[in-house]
């Protein structure tokens, strides 16, 4: 990733940020986007202060603007002269089954989880061509591989995604475009124990019951998820596109 500028979405705190900082580690120059501004700014605080050769900006935006995505676009060309690589990991969820989830909840997920996906792509693929050898990763879900309940919006989302991620793999192959996409199984992110720790549930105790749905029955790091995404975006993976890496510990055969 030596000299690649990259953008990922979605970057102040679990996936976005360890990914922002193991590209950051191999090299690139990089630029982490969320809504929120100051857990955004911690996360590049402490990439800095971990590795301080670290070339990393933020930009506070929302994926579901396409006027903030064009702006990322910008920035990512004022300070490093183009982009080479774009991670599309900003996502949210509800839940709620499909009979309880009123039309506004589904917009909602699928304007961050799909639509905001577009949205960066359309801004930044002009400079992935300029590029010659630019890289998509789209961060999806095991969970758009295998069926559960009360998750209907996200799954949903997830899934379209990945058809997504080959449609785009197959308009942009003759400019040089890679697209591929990553499953992750059930990662323990900051959102996720914070999530938790509103119903009364410790981290220690969410570690110690993730055991039957995986075949390696523990949770994954967000820095496990993180290096398949640093391969995928590199030259390593030259001969990748369209492709649909699970990285779910088996989550998706258990």
């Amino acid at each position: 990733m030596e000299g690649k500028a990259a953008i990922v979405t979605g970057g102040a705190g679990g996936i976005g940020a360890s990914t922002g900082e193991l590209f950051c580690q191999h090299g690139a120059k990089v630029l982490l986007l969320d809504r929120d501004e100051d857990a955004l700014r911690a996360t590049a605080e402490r990439i800095r202060k971990k590795l301080p050769q670290a070339q990393v900006e933020v930009l506070q935006a929302d994926v579901t603007v396409p006027d903030h995505a064009e702006a990322a676009a910008r920035v990512a060309a004022e300070k490093f002269g183009g982009v080479n690589v774009l991670v599309n990991n900003a996502a949210m969820r509800n839940i709620d089954a499909i009979i309880d989830a009123d039309p506004v909840q589904w917009e909602k997920v699928l304007a961050t989880n799909v639509l905001g996906a577009v949205n960066f792509c359309k801004a930044v693929l002009p400079a992935l061509r300029t590029s010659g050898k630019g890289s998509v990763v789209n961060v999806s879900s095991a969970w758009a591989h295998r069926s559960r309940k009360g998750f209907g919006a996200y799954d949903v989302s997830k899934a379209g995604l990945l058809a997504m991620t080959r449609t785009l793999a197959a308009e942009e192959a003759e400019h040089g475009i890679r697209v591929n996409a990553v499953c992750p199984g059930s990662t323990l992110t900051p959102f996720t124990v914070g999530r938790w720790a509103i119903r009364g549930r410790s981290e220690e105790e969410l570690r110690a019951e993730r055991k039957s749905d995986c075949l390696l029955q523990r949770w994954a790091e967000p820095r496990e998820i993180a290096y398949p995404i640093l391969w995928l975006a590199s030259d390593e993976a030259s001969y990748v596109t369209g492709a649909t890496l699970m990285v779910d510990a088996g989550q998706s055969i258990a």
